[in-house]
């Protein structure tokens, strides 16, 4: 990751638009990205302003610096609250994965280095993870006595068969980036070299695709994630309707 941190006015995110794509990086490089208080505010700003662009057709999320993608939840910060429930609370006082999760368009996660509890929890939540091949996966919560709660426990058992999310949540034991790949968490791997224009050259394939068109495929994949598989169908039958009809209209 490259881009100049002096370009942005957030104190932990790296945020550009280049063209139609987004670039959205965690700017906490000497935390290895880990997340915090003040990431959460402002990755909570660039993503609600996302949604409401109407220039933006693809997001890319990296992370900034040479040692990883996020470190997890910063320790430091959240281990100081009075409480583990307060120090949750203060995570969720901004529904930051919930945004992500629902961006109308699509949304790339380049990994590298440290990927770690809120770290994986974010990657999860794009819709397509590409990885450098020193990528390193881990949920480690179970170590501090704490549950996944960023939606690792329901992200993680639908990227992996639900025994190898078991493993994960529970043990806390790390994944190279091929059982990354075998597992299902990531879908691409690349050389630490290539993960910058691969994952540039993806972001640009899919801003390049009809948002309408998008935003459509992405709403009726959430219909498999939610609803039972009859009313998935409908909704998708809705969908693929209102796009003919605006072709038509067009």
């Amino acid at each position: 990751m490259t881009t100049d941190p002096g370009a942005t006015p957030f104190q932990t995110v790296l945020y550009e638009k280049h063209g139609p794509v987004a670039h959205v990086a965690l700017n906490r490089p000497d935390a290895i990205n880990a997340f915090n208080v003040q990431m959460r505010d402002d990755l909570s700003e660039v993503l609600e302003a996302l949604r409401w662009d109407p220039d933006v057709r693809a997001v890319l999320l990296r992370g900034y610096g040479e040692r990883g993608f996020c470190a997890g939840a910063d320790l430091s910060e959240f281990g100081s609250a009075p409480s583990q429930a307060a120090a949750r609370h203060a995570r969720w006082e901004r529904d930051v994965f919930g945004v992500l999760r629902d961006l109308p368009m699509p949304t790339i996660a380049a990994l590298h280095g440290h990927v770690i509890g809120s770290g994986v929890e974010l990657s999860l939540l794009c819709d397509i993870v590409i990885a450098s091949a020193d990528a390193v996966f881990s949920m480690p919560e179970t170590y501090y006595g704490l549950i996944a709660a960023a939606g690792g426990t329901q992200t993680v058992p639908r990227a992996i068969r639900q025994g190898r999310a078991l493993d994960l949540l529970l043990t806390g034991r790390s994944l190279n980036v091929r059982e990354a790949l075998e597992a299902g968490i990531v879908q691409r791997v690349v050389s630490k070299e290539e993960l910058k224009g691969e994952s540039e050259k993806i972001a640009a394939e899919l801003a390049a695709i009809d948002p309408a068109l998008a935003r459509s495929i992405k709403a009726s994949l959430a219909a498999a994630r939610d609803l039972p598989l009859t009313d998935g169908l409908a909704r998708e039958r809705r969908l693929s309707i209102m796009l003919d009809r605006n072709a038509k209209a067009n």
